[in-house]
């Protein structure tokens, strides 16, 4: 267990990817707000049951809670945690921002801006740390004229509310992870913690030039491919019956071939990595995904020509490429195809490819499908929707360096 006095809550914390990478940092969790119980499940096993990470206050139950629910019931005790937080870290839901989904403003998902916002306004942490899609920064377009942009909104409130704040976009590629995946992040200190006008410069500054040393200090290399990645775990290493799972198989792993591997399997000695269950593909779908691997351009969506060829009309596949790095995962795994075997990446490669290590189980369904996706979050959701636990640890020393 990590000792600070630095603490920090998680909102909107998904299944707990930046609650991982702060723990690492040495921070200290009081608690995490997340609505989905398979995620939650997920965050308090590994974090709270596992790593005894956070000092849970006793009023507040240790479930999974809507953000809304706890700004109504709980105000009071948000008040009194008024100046005594160090740090809130997180970002609503990003799916009416994405510009790989629909992007619809009136999304009601949208409107966790303003819960978020009010949090903040009873909590007062000396510093913010804010995360989401790229979109986020796009103006929705009305009757074909741009309409506001969130990150405006978001940005104009907290000033309101006394924050001096910086935001940027960032690719997580450049910073150690397998996975071209760019998030708006932004950055907010209480004026009146501010040394001088240039410290909240110095957050993107700082995690810039420290990524090299950060990595280094763990064995790890700045550039890491997707081969490098997931590699020690084919379905030609062999396949037994999925533990969590009937009628399916998991796999083994083989030697780890690259330093990444080797780090992220720390601790393991089971021979059966966690929810590496491969997919049930019919022989004919086999056989349309080997040919797709041989033909198709890599890294990007198959063409039109390629669909009538195969008769396919799912909307997006993308066969990857083991020597580059993986686009941004999606929730959708049957969006990829493996770089090497005809089938999509199971759960455990998609944890890799976000930095997850081996240890961290998850929790709850594998999959959903229909009008459930609004509502439920398997793991490979859970996994999609995370921010890498690798660049969270990165971000959570910086955040340290600046409010000491």
């Amino acid at each position: 267990m990590q000792n600070t006095t630095l603490s920090y809550i998680d909102l909107f914390a998904g299944c707990g990817g930046l609650s991982l990478g702060l723990y690492n940092a040495g921070w200290r969790g009081i608690f995490a707000i997340e609505k989905s119980p398979d995620a939650f499940k997920t965050l308090k096993f590994n974090l709270i049951d596992n790593l005894n990470h956070f000092s849970w206050p006793k009023w507040l139950p240790t479930t999974n809670l809507e953000i809304n629910e706890v700004l109504t019931n709980y105000k009071e005790q948000l008040k009194s945690l008024s100046g005594k937080i160090d740090l809130v870290v997180g970002g609503p839901p990003c799916q009416g921002f994405s510009t790989a989904g629909r992007r619809k403003e009136n999304d009601k998902r949208n409107r966790l801006i303003n819960s978020y916002i009010a949090f903040i306004k009873l909590v007062r942490p000396r510093i913010i740390f804010f995360e989401n899609v790229k979109g986020f920064t796009l103006g929705f377009k009305n009757n074909k004229s741009k309409g506001r942009k969130y990150s405006d909104y978001v940005v104009k409130s907290l000033i309101n509310l006394g924050y001096k704040v910086k935001g940027d976009l960032i690719d997580f590629s450049e910073y150690g992870i397998p996975q071209k995946r760019t998030r708006f992040i932004l950055v907010g200190i209480q004026e009146k913690q501010l040394i001088s006008e240039k410290q909240i410069d110095k957050f993107f500054e700082l995690l810039f030039t420290n990524r090299r040393y950060f990595l280094a200090s763990k064995g790890l290399e700045l550039n890491v491919n997707l081969q490098d990645a997931i590699s020690d775990l084919l379905f030609s290493n062999g396949k037994t019956k999925c533990p969590d799972s009937k009628n399916f198989n998991s796999g083994f792993y083989s030697e780890p071939v690259s330093v990444y591997q080797s780090y992220m399997r720390q601790g393991i000695e089971d021979k059966i990595p966690d929810s590496h269950r491969f997919a049930n593909h019919k022989a004919l779908t086999i056989s349309k995904f080997s040919a797709i691997l041989n033909t198709a351009e890599k890294n990007k969506p198959i063409d039109r020509d390629i669909k009538i060829k195969f008769k396919i009309n799912k909307h997006t596949i993308i066969p990857l490429d083991g020597n580059g790095k993986s686009p941004t995962l999606t929730t959708l795994p049957d969006d990829y195809l493996h770089y090497k075997e005809p089938r999509i990446l199971t759960v455990r490669e998609y944890a890799r490819i976000q930095s997850f290590p081996d240890w961290f189980e998850f929790k709850g369904k594998y999959t959903t499908g229909g009008k459930l996706r609004t509502k439920e979050i398997p793991r490979y959701t859970q996994i999609g929707n995370a921010i890498p636990p690798l660049f969270g640890e990165q971000s959570g020393l910086v955040l340290k360096q600046l409010i000491s």
